[in-house]
Parts: structure tokens; sequence; C-alpha cells
């Protein structure tokens, strides 16, 4: 929608927004870079990476989405509250959004000076929303179809997943608003891959623009997931050129935010985007001038 504005952090931003969210994993065992940066000072240097690569957000996440060993409240803080404050202090100014679903861990992070909670699993707490409402933070609202947390969706079905999506996510957003958060603080995300086969993620993708029409910043995660690489039979380590072509055609029908792991190629096909679209000059225009 054209008249289009959200909040992240003290930043305001329009219709036209294209943001590069960089992924920094606090986790020993995740599914892209295998515990890269489990270590602190591995974390700290992708996020001193990826923010020179001109990422506007980092999402620091402590539990990896896949089943896998449990992981409580307790040891999901340890891994990045602290972690949260420190990048803080170095980067006054950086948008931080924590990937949870726990409305302890939300509230840690924010008091530790989190921006957005991103909660991947569609609601499965109840006062995550709450808590960022007290705190006048973000939200990410995620469709997952109900599946458990760091549960793999089976023979998952909907008359109209894009449908379902919607309704999911409007029900969402709504409840957030109804509790508190500032309507321009919320986020909406189909969440690809969760609580969806292949057939799923490729018809949301198709017909994302439905998703802008609703009128809430729309948020993407493409990056490396399992609808990309079974839609080219490829391995997790060869996804990124399928990655990017559905990041550009999320971002010709509207998206505005990109949860991503490569910051630079996303940032590159965003700009050619919005190049495109108008949003955007091209950075030079030497070619039949001189």
């Amino acid at each position: 929608m054209s008249d289009l504005t959200f909040r992240l952090g003290s930043r305001e931003y329009d219709s036209r927004a294209r943001l590069v969210m960089a992924i920094v994993n606090r986790t020993p065992d995740s599914f892209y870079d295998k515990g890269a940066t489990w270590r602190e000072g591995a974390a700290f240097d992708r996020v001193r990476q990826v923010v020179e690569q001109g990422a506007d957000i980092v999402d620091i996440g402590g539990i990896k989405a896949a089943p896998g060993v449990e992981i409580g409240a307790d040891e999901e803080k340890e891994r990045v509250v602290d972690f949260v404050a420190a990048v803080r202090a170095e980067h006054p100014d950086l948008l931080i959004s924590v990937d949870t679903w726990r409305a302890s861990v939300g509230r840690a992070v924010l008091e530790a000076g989190a921006d957005i909670l991103n909660d991947a699993w569609g609601g499965a707490d109840p006062e995550l929303v709450e808590v960022a409402a007290e705190f006048d933070a973000a939200v990410v609202c995620t469709h997952t179809g109900g599946v458990t947390p760091r549960t793999r969706p089976h023979r998952i079905e909907y008359d109209d997943v894009v449908a379902d999506v919607v309704q999911s996510l409007v029900r969402q957003a709504d409840r957030a608003v109804s509790v508190g958060v500032s309507r321009d603080r919320v986020v909406i995300d189909p969440a690809h891959d969760f609580g969806k086969n292949t057939w799923h993620s490729v018809e949301v993708t198709r017909r994302l623009d439905e998703l802008v029409a609703l009128g809430w910043p729309l948020l993407v995660s493409l990056s490396n997931k399992d609808f990309v690489g079974e839609s080219l039979d490829l391995p997790v380590g060869e996804r990124l050129t399928g990655t990017l072509a559905a990041t550009a055609i999320s971002a010709w029908h509207g998206a505005h935010i990109y949860r991503v792991h490569e910051v630079v190629e996303t940032r590159q096909v965003l700009d050619m985007v919005s190049v495109l679209a108008g949003d955007l000059p091209p950075a030079r225009t030497a070619r039949g001038l001189a």
C-alpha cells in the first residue's frame, strides 16, 4: 500500500523500504552455518561484518528452528541476552531483532536493548506480544499452520494456503494491537517452510502481493530454505542463486524486510529491483552521456 508507514526502533519507513535483516546464530547446530557463530567472538565478528556490508537489522537467535536438543528459557537467555547488550553497546544505532517465541526471553532481550521480537512460531507463547507492548517494541507475527515449535510439518494440508496465511496473520496482528503494540510496529511474515511443504511456500511467494495488500510491513525469510533446495534439487550450500531469484520476486511484489545469510548479494538484488520499480535512482548513469 502506497501510504504504509512503519517503525522499527527510532526509525520510520514507508512502502518503498527494502531492508536487509542479517542472521546471527548463537547456536552450535544451525542448519546453514553449522555453528560458525556459536562462539561469542565469532558472533561479534559476524555482526561487525554485516554492519559493514550494509545490513539494516541483525536478527540474533539462540535456538535453531529444526528439531534438536531441548533448550530451556534460561539457557536461551544465556546465549542471547548478554550478547544483545554488548552489540547494543558497540552499535548504538543498529536495529537489533531477537528470534524467540518465549515471553520471558523477549522481556530479557528488550531490557538488554533489542528493538524487535521476531516470533518465528506464530504466537506459541501468547504473552510475547504483551511484552512487546510493554516496551513499545516491534513484533513479527508469523504463520506456522499451528505447528509446535521446533517440529517439522508432516503431510500438512490447506484448502488455500494463502487464505490460511492471511487469516492467521491478520488475527495475530490484530491481537498484538489489541494488547497495546503500536499498529505501525507490527510486522507480518508468511514463514516459508514453517508449517508448509514446498508447494505451499512456492504458492505463498507467487501471491505475496495479497499479503502486502493487507497493509502491514511484510518480512520474508527465504534464505537457503528447503523450498528453494527442493525446487532446484540442491543442497543447503548451493541455494544462493535460487534464494536471490525468490528475493527478486518478493521485492517486486512489495515485501519490505528480508531475513538473510548473504547480505551483499541480497542488497544488490533489492537495490536493482528498487531501481526497476522507480523507487531508487541508478547509482550512476554515464552510459550514452559521455
